[in-house]
C-alpha cells in the first residue's frame, strides 16, 4: 500500500526538530526498528539542517518543503530548498568539506546521509536550491508495534 505526506516550513532552526519529529512519526506506520527510525530521523535533521544553514544562509524567509512516500517497506525522502545550490555536489560529499567553519559544523551530513540511507540522490542548481532525494528499505524485523 501506498501513502504519501509532504509538509513546508520556514527555514528556522527550530523547525528541524519538527521536521524530524514529523517524519518519524509518519514513517512510524510501516513498523521500522529503533535504529531504523533513529537513521531516518538522523538524515532528515541534518538534510534540513543543510538546507537552513547552507541553502538559506540563515534566512527565515526561506522554505523548505518534505515530501515522504511509503510503498510497502520502501521509505522516499525528499528535501527540497529554493536556496543558493551547491556548486560542486561531489566536493560538498566529501566528509569533512563544509562551507561554514567559522560555525563549528563538521561537515559530515552527507556522510552521515550516505551511511544511513540505501540510496542518495543530490540535485543542486547554483541560485535555484538543491533537493535530496533518500531512500530506506527497512528491513523484514519489526520492533516498534511487537
Amino acid at each position: 500500500m501506498r501513502n504519501f505526506m509532504e509538509i513546508q516550513f520556514s527555514a528556522q532552526s527550530q523547525n528541524e526538530s519538527f521536521a524530524r519529529v514529523t517524519v518519524g512519526a509518519f514513517v512510524a506506520q510501516l513498523d521500522p526498528t529503533m535504529d531504523e527510525l533513529t537513521e531516518i530521523k538522523t538524515v532528515v535533521s541534518e538534510a534540513v539542517t543543510n538546507s537552513i544553514i547552507h541553502g538559506y544562509d540563515n534566512n527565515p524567509e526561506g522554505v523548505v518543503t518534505i515530501s515522504v512516500t511509503l510503498e510497502n517497506d520502501v521509505v522516499q525522502i525528499v528535501i527540497k530548498d529554493d536556496g543558493i545550490g551547491i556548486d560542486n555536489i561531489e566536493e560538498a560529499r566529501q566528509p569533512l568539506y563544509t562551507t561554514k567553519p567559522e560555525l563549528e559544523r563538521s561537515g559530515m551530513g552527507f556522510t552521515i546521509m550516505e551511511n544511513f540511507m540505501d540510496e542518495i540522490k543530490v540535485v543542486s542548481d547554483p541560485l535555484l536550491g538543491t533537493t535530496v532525494h533518500l531512500t530506506k528499505i527497512l528491513s523484514k524485523s519489526k520492533a516498534l508495534c511487537n
